[in-house]
């Protein structure tokens, strides 16, 4: 018999809230004009301006302080920024991190693993593959395991998003959120609980989450495309489908639109963001996405960690 989660919401968000002030960003958010970045006004929440350069400290910092971290220290299998997280984090807080990355795992982030102290180990050509040699490290040393997405103390983390939007920008009707794993959507969706409307925006080469609602639960994708580093992940977490009720729907991008909304931001605002980051843009971007008239719009830039020649060439 399958276990039904209580998804996560308001509360654990806000306990999570407390437990990492002080050691993750207010991150800024921008009021972009119309013709900006599309035909219509949007607020432009920079998470992409967050240590490590992507949203994931607040959950991995949140799943560290809310466990008893062994002298094995903490493992966690990531395309990249995931890592970084736990490796910012675990430095932070004086433990060990070892970092299971695929093989495509960005040089650029395996650069800055390293930087951070942590032990890499590259594994498979997949997200995937990594999270397995990952569980069989933490099985056999016992180290902390930590999960790029999928764990309620980590969803909780990344709802802090949310909380943090809705103090800069109180009157929103919408958030755009990209999605991989669901981690982050998951404890934003959370966070609102179905006070405005959340959409998940997704590229068309990894969609978990659509792939799951087609499905009626979650199923494994193939995984390919241009943010397949940062939203690779093989299917939906668990604990975003039990937030399902709180997203009100989902809007899948092709590469060329991620690629398009990367070039855009950077020529109008002046922001790198790696593709991941730029996905929940590039549903406004495209038009794949419509504001209703008078609708009050906010996206989330959730990663940075790109080259940036790759962006403004």
């Amino acid at each position: 018999m399958d276990v039904v989660l209580t998804p996560i919401g308001p509360d654990e968000v806000a306990h999570a809230a407390v437990r990492v002030q002080g050691r993750v960003r207010t991150t800024p958010v921008i009021a972009v004009e119309p013709g900006t970045l599309g035909p219509w006004a949007v607020a432009v929440k920079l998470e992409c301006l967050q240590h490590t350069g992507s949203f994931k400290p607040r959950g991995m910092f949140n799943r560290l302080l809310s466990a008893e971290v062994p002298d094995a220290g903490v493992v966690v299998a990531s395309g990249g920024n995931a890592g970084l997280a736990v490796a910012f984090a675990a430095r932070a807080l004086g433990h060990r991190a070892t970092v299971f990355v695929p093989k495509s795992a960005p040089e650029l982030k395996v650069r800055r693993l390293l930087e951070y102290g942590a032990d890499v180990r590259q594994v498979g050509s997949s997200y995937g593959q990594a999270l397995a040699a990952s569980e069989v490290h933490a099985a056999a040393s016992g180290a902390l395991m930590a999960h790029a997405y999928d764990q309620p103390e980590v969803v909780a983390g990344q709802g802090t998003v949310g909380r943090e939007l809705e103090a800069q920008c109180p009157d929103l009707d919408t958030v755009l959120v990209a999605v991989g794993g669901g981690g982050l959507i998951g404890g934003i969706a959370g966070w609102f609980a179905g006070r405005i409307s959340v959409v998940a925006v997704e590229p068309a080469a990894c969609p978990t989450y659509a792939a799951a609602l087609d499905s009626g639960g979650p199923v494994d994708v193939e995984v390919g495309g241009l943010a397949a580093d940062s939203l690779g992940a093989h299917r939906i977490g668990d604990w975003c489908w039990a937030a399902r009720r709180w997203i009100d729907q989902v809007v899948v991008v092709s590469d060329d639109d991620i690629a398009h909304a990367q070039r855009r931001l950077w020529e109008s605002c002046r922001v790198v963001s790696e593709p991941g980051g730029a996905t929940a843009l590039a549903a406004l971007v495209s038009g794949a996405y419509r504001p209703q008239p008078g609708e009050r719009v906010a996206a989330v830039v959730c990663g940075a960690n790109a080259d940036p020649a790759t962006v403004s060439g």
